[in-house]
């Protein structure tokens, strides 16, 4: 048979000195293999990033993309002297904590209590990815009914033991909890079944020498399944907090403002940077948040980086 230019070339026998051509094959395939994927990086992910760095420094509107003037830096002051890009900024930083620290914590003791024996565990493991199996459009709609001021069923058990009803629209830190909440019901599950898996690679012999020595289920929870979720931990802290600062779908349609409220009481940056450029139709200073978006994500996950290298160094020289 005769070998086609598109062929891959024969293995020479044993003994034989490999030809030119599978030589040159053998050295290239490896890239041609992983070549998809770093094009579709290159097209949607690299291009983008410096393309928006680059219209970061001009005037940009929407209506006219290709009448630019040269701004430099003057988005990026004008940015940092705008009181409400503070006040989003703000409103990120608050609303991540409030729907970071309760999530993970919650995740954690599900799956602590996952890893036990117990009936029906796959599933209980299955419905824990309903919630971010579901969509984030119709689990907003459904928790701004349940948040609903006049006939919202939230109010209306706090009515029942006492308490009046809450604008959760209106109010600061009322709108802010409640727009933690859906993400806290999202995405609890799916880190639940991270940790869960995470505590299955324990070896089981370390709770078998605990329990020897007399250590209490919550001793050995503190003592070997923190230790050992400590990498797992970190990773889930990351995705988190990089999830946080990009935060858009929930506060958009709690109450479907891109303003998040009349006071911008819970506009994230994501809310904010979309504002500016399909509201107010200003591309460059869009493309400057989204900058500002990204170095703030850079910054908190080397810093949660750098915590953990030190812990780790820490007990090590112990």
């Amino acid at each position: 048979m005769t070998l086609t230019a598109t062929a891959k070339p024969v293995s020479p026998q044993p003994g034989a000195r490999p030809s030119a051509a599978y030589r040159t094959w053998r050295t290239l395939s490896p890239y041609a293999f992983v070549a998809p994927f770093f094009t579709l990086f290159a097209a949607f992910g690299l291009f983008p990033l410096i393309y928006t760095a680059f219209v970061s420094l001009y005037r940009v509107e929407l209506q006219t993309p290709g009448e630019m003037e040269w701004r430099g830096l003057g988005n990026y002051t004008a940015l940092f002297g705008d009181e409400i890009f503070w006040t989003a900024l703000r409103n990120t930083f608050t609303i991540g904590v409030l729907s970071t620290v309760p999530q993970l914590v919650m995740a954690l003791g599900l799956a602590h209590l996952l890893n036990y024996r117990l009936r029906g565990r796959t599933f209980l493991r299955t419905a824990m990815l309903l919630p971010y199996a579901t969509s984030v459009a119709a689990a907003t709609l459904v928790f701004a009914q349940l948040f609903g001021r006049d006939f919202g069923l939230i109010n209306y058990v706090l009515g029942l033991v006492g308490f009046g009803p809450v604008d959760w629209q209106a109010g600061t830190v009322a709108s802010q909890i409640a727009v933690s909440t859906i993400v806290v019901w999202r995405w609890t599950g799916y880190n639940a079944l991270i940790y869960l898996a995470g505590m299955q690679s324990i070896p089981s012999e370390l709770y078998e020498a605990a329990a020897m020595d007399g250590a209490s289920r919550w001793r050995q929870f503190i003592h070997v399944t923190l230790p050992g979720l400590r990498p797992t931990i970190l990773f889930t802290v990351v995705v988190s907090t990089i999830g946080a600062t990009q935060l858009f779908g929930e506060p958009l349609l709690f109450e479907g403002s891109i303003s998040g409220g009349i006071s911008h009481q819970y506009q994230t940056l994501g809310l904010y940077m979309y504002e500016q450029g399909w509201g107010f139709f200003h591309l460059g200073r869009a493309a400057a948040i989204a900058w500002v978006m990204f170095l703030l994500i850079l910054v908190l996950v080397g810093v949660n980086a750098l915590i953990a290298h030190r812990r780790s160094r820490k007990e090590a020289g112990r």
